[in-house]
């Protein structure tokens, strides 16, 4: 039986976010959305699991103070760049006499597709559906009732490497929280942020967090790919302190309050005293050159997702262009460089409004870009746990992890 509460959990390399909803006539309504620091996390992955759990530890707490049936349906994100990604295809002949398709051959034909070599030491954690092919006529999104010989599905196949999987599953259930589904972060994000007129147009989402940047692509409602990449917001913090010379707390803190993406856009006339941000530290620097070090670790993070873009054949051929979220998107002039770096109209992306029963209240939460994949959590939550009782296809993510973990 579903249940009637979601929880979205957002374990980041800087900081935990948490969403719960409540079934509302089949929309999600938020009960309450939270942030905190996050502790024993490197580029997405748990490296020290006793300061994971107690940083986790008081955020579970509160979940469980709003309901404790919240703290037992948990939706958390994947975000290690270890998480890779293949195409696959399955194909079967139809079964019946009269050749019509039923669901058992819809799942035949899915079960089909991950007959994939993995090896032993990762997990398949999506078999996500592209498209159906009946006879040989592709773009089928649904072929129940249809009839044909022969059923094929494209699929793409995410799998993560199973300590990293093992380690979120415990530190979650250590800490009295029962899962309901692990996402891909970058999944995540475009559930939440993007629209269906978007994903047709064709459009890339970028997700910059602190430790890791997200990327997935969509063309005519399919995800062409998707991908993860160990760079993020935090290693721009790390160029600052190195190139002036200050500690990494104090660079992010100029980063956060002069901080500019496109340095060409600063006057040279601009300086910054270090000392409002170290007191160790002596004189000022010129805005300008705090703003090249920024651009040039951008620049670097673009060219990874150009050259990702490269592969999937949709290098500047995305007439929907990107969508930024994620802390790092809120950086002044992000989206100007981007229109220089990847050749392509950019926005800064935020939760869409239309799928929730929530009122007013949590405004600020859905136009932040740091909140939108705890809020795709919460929507994938409802997807699978079938609220608004459309159509789903695949098999539930829960039943994926239970199938493949020991």
């Amino acid at each position: 039986m579903p249940s009637r509460w979601v929880t979205g959990l957002d374990i980041g390399t800087s900081s935990i976010k948490v969403a719960v909803a409540e079934n509302h006539d089949g929309k999600p309504n938020l009960k309450a959305i939270f942030k905190q620091p996050s502790l024993g996390l490197r580029k997405g992955a748990i490296v020290d699991l006793a300061e994971c759990l107690q940083a986790l530890g008081p955020a579970l707490h509160e979940v469980k103070k709003i309901s404790k049936s919240a703290a037992k349906n948990i939706y958390i994100n994947v975000g290690t760049p270890q998480v890779r990604v293949q195409h696959s295809r399955g194909i079967i002949a139809v079964s019946r006499a009269d050749t019509e398709i039923y669901q058992d051959d819809i799942e035949r034909v899915i079960k089909a597709s991950q007959a994939v070599n993995i090896p032993l030491n990762r997990t398949i954690i999506h078999n996500i559906t592209r498209e159906f092919i009946v006879d040989g006529v592709g773009d089928v999104v649904d072929p129940l009732g249809l009839s044909g010989s022969r059923l094929e599905v494209s699929s793409l196949i995410v799998d993560a490497f199973t300590p990293h999987v093992k380690n979120l599953m415990r530190v979650v259930e250590l800490v009295g929280g029962e899962i309901g589904g692990l996402v891909f972060s970058p999944l995540v994000a475009s559930r939440s942020a993007l629209s269906k007129a978007q994903k047709d147009l064709g459009v890339a989402l970028v997700d910059l967090g602190f430790g890791t940047t997200g990327l997935s692509v969509y063309e005519e409602n399919k995800l062409v790919g998707v991908a993860k990449f160990p760079v993020g917001a935090g290693n721009i913090s790390n160029d600052l302190a190195i190139g002036l010379k200050i500690s990494v707390g104090a660079a992010e803190s100029l980063k956060l309050h002069y901080g500019y993406a496109l340095a060409k856009e600063i006057s040279s006339k601009e300086s910054i005293e270090l000392k409002k941000f170290s007191p160790d530290a002596k004189g000022s620097v010129a805005r300008r050159f705090v703003a090249e070090i920024i651009e040039s670790r951008l620049a670097e993070i673009f060219e990874l997702i150009n050259n990702e873009l490269r592969l999937m054949g949709k290098l500047g051929q995305l007439p929907g262009g990107v969508v930024l979220v994620g802390g790092g998107a809120k950086l002044p002039g992000l989206t100007e460089l981007v229109k220089q770096e990847l050749k392509l109209a950019s926005q800064i992306g935020s939760a869409m409004t239309n799928e929730w029963a929530t009122g007013g209240s949590f405004g600020e939460f859905f136009e932040d870009p740091d909140f939108v994949n705890v809020l795709g959590l919460v929507l994938w939550g409802v997807d699978e746990e079938r609220w608004s009782k459309g159509p789903l296809t695949g098999f539930k993510i829960k039943n994926i992890i239970r199938y493949f973990l020991p």
